[in-house]
């Protein structure tokens, strides 16, 4: 029987917690809490709204008052100075009343109360790291799954095969990005000297732009002389240096006594004057440093699960399992489906309940903070995994313990704390995911072994919601990859039978794409184990 299951078959916290700094854009709680922190900010400036507005009511109706007098009652000289009463109010309106409207603190008094409004919510405001983290996001997105800038730009995720342009998915709710965000994308790359990324979107932000004739509004921070400047020398430094100076000319337009531009300027017209220089270059995608197998990997998060090649192979297949008539799966046995035999993994459908889901994505939030990776003996954060994580200890009784019970029976391993490690749950952040790694220790100094219970024998994964694209799960050397299948659970051996890691089980979470993704994580390690899993009387196996 082949494998045929594969269908896809947000709790918000009221209470904002600080957010530590440049952590939002790690995990989509975080962000979703910054929209409430947005919803406050915008009843301030509707405060100082109204206050400015009663402030200019109050001027408008001097100014009328003024107007009247000079319009009815002083038709000339005399008549102004006849009536000591229209002369003593001319009198005492020149030296108090204009004084008391020119110098008035009302407007720096609305001005000061809306920002001490704002820097009571400064904490947990997005920080630098935040804005640069939220940009790689968006340039890691249009790598992995190959999209246009262009049609970012207007809300839409595309991307051009064959020739024509296809959407790569349609969320249900999107917006168009400015010329300033463009900037700051493009900018961001910049200053990480990626030329290649800092072209394309600062290409999309001089449009837009020059589409608004190089209008200037108080919340950007770009203007089109400084998208101008930055496009110039990322075309610069690409090689295209006939490009840069054409851009050059047009800033030198806006800012004809640019010293540096006009420098600029002189230096391209001698570099395409001399003989070999280059009039045009060619944009490259930076290589990874560490990431050998990026070509594969990309290549199975864009396909998002489907490999038809893999799945009609005869020997997979699906079943109601269970495990060998476990009391506790024969009146309700579970929808097994055999993903791959080399790595062995299986998928469980329907292993957690849509409320049991809720329940543990809750009990984490107060404790998600930005995941690690292990560094030698340390760990550490990376900008190859961007979620933020949790621990979560189970007791007899709680939904933890309960689950652990559940996988116990399932995959008929002991996963009570220490032999199997506490419950991680993971909630992506902007782009997030998590690159080719394995899940087993490949070093004796790793901070698997401070459990003294050997290495992670085994991988159960739950899925503790859908998302829209993006996400799937890749193997990379056993060259498949398996889409988020809400309440439903990944297994899988880490560790042959001889004790040696599975380089098969090679793995990577690919970038969120449209969604929300948390998973829950259980860890099983080698020891406890010993009547469960049996060492194989191979040495090789």
């Amino acid at each position: 029987m082949k494998a045929v299951f594969f269908f896809s078959c947000c709790f918000l916290t009221t209470a904002l917690a600080s957010i530590a700094a440049g952590e939002i854009f790690t995990s989509l709680q975080n962000v979703r809490q910054a929209i409430l922190v947005e919803r406050k900010l915008i009843g301030y400036l509707r405060t100082y709204i109204d206050s400015e507005l009663e402030r200019l009511r109050d001027i408008r109706r001097f100014y009328a008052k003024v107007s009247d007098l000079h319009a009815e009652l002083y038709k000339g000289p005399a008549a102004a100075t006849a009536n000591p009463l229209v002369a003593f109010t001319l009198v005492k309106r020149l030296h108090s009343e204009w004084l008391n409207i020119v110098y008035s603190n009302e407007a720096q008094e609305n001005t000061q109360t809306l920002r001490s409004k704002y820097e009571e919510e400064e904490a947990d405001l997005p920080k630098v790291e935040d804005l640069r983290g939220a940009a790689r996001g968006l340039m890691r997105l249009q790598d992995v799954y190959s999209l246009q800038v262009s049609s970012l730009v207007k809300g839409r995720f595309q991307r051009v095969t064959n020739g024509g342009v296809i959407d790569v998915c349609s969320p249900a709710v999107s917006v168009s990005l400015t010329g300033d965000d463009c900037f700051l994308v493009g900018k961001v790359a910049y200053e990480q000297e990626d030329y290649y990324h800092s072209v394309h979107w600062l290409e999309e932000s001089v449009r837009l732009f020059r589409g608004e004739g190089g209008k200037w509004s108080p919340e950007n921070e770009g203007t089109l002389e400084d998208a101008l400047d930055h496009l110039a020398f990322s075309h610069f430094k690409t090689g295209n240096v006939s490009y840069a100076l054409s851009l050059s000319h047009e800033l030198l337009h806006h800012d004809p006594m640019n010293g540096r531009v006009l420098q600029n300027i002189e230096k391209y017209e001698k570099l395409l004057g001399s003989a070999g220089a280059s009039s045009g270059g060619s944009l490259r995608r930076p290589s990874s440093t560490y990431l050998r197998t990026q070509d594969t990997y990309e290549r199975l998060c864009l396909t998002q699960g489907s490999q038809p090649m893999h799945f009609e192979n005869p020997n997979l297949f699906c079943d109601h399992f269970t495990n060998n008539n476990s009391p506790a799966l024969l009146l309700q046995p579970v929808r097994r489906e055999v993903l791959s035999l080399q790595p062995h993994v299986v998928l469980y459908h329907d292993f957690i309940t849509g409320a049991e889901a809720e329940d543990i994505k809750q009990l984490a939030q107060s404790g998600l903070k930005r995941s690690v990776v292990a560094s030698g003996k340390k760990q550490e954060t990376a900008d190859y995994r961007i979620s933020e994580s949790a621990w979560l200890k189970g007791s007899e009784g709680s939904i933890v313990g309960r689950l652990d019970q559940r996988i116990s029976v399932l995959t008929g391993l002991n996963v009570k704390h220490p032999y199997g490690e506490f419950l991680q749950v993971v909630n992506y952040g902007i782009g997030g995911h998590y690159e080719p790694h394995f899940d087993h220790a490949t070093s004796p100094t790793s901070p698997v072994f401070k459990l003294k219970t050997g290495n992670r024998v085994a991988t159960f994964m739950i899925y503790l919601s859908s998302v829209e694209a993006g996400g799937s799960t890749a193997f990379i050397y056993a060259n498949f990859s398996v889409p988020v299948v809400a309440k439903s659970a990944l297994f899988w051996w880490n560790l042959h039978r001889n004790g040696q890691g599975d380089e098969d089980t090679l793995h990577a979470g690919c970038p969120v794409l449209i969604g929300d993704k948390w998973v829950a994580n259980k860890w099983i390690h080698e020891y406890g184990q010993e009547f469960q899993h049996r060492c194989s009387l191979n040495p090789k196996e």
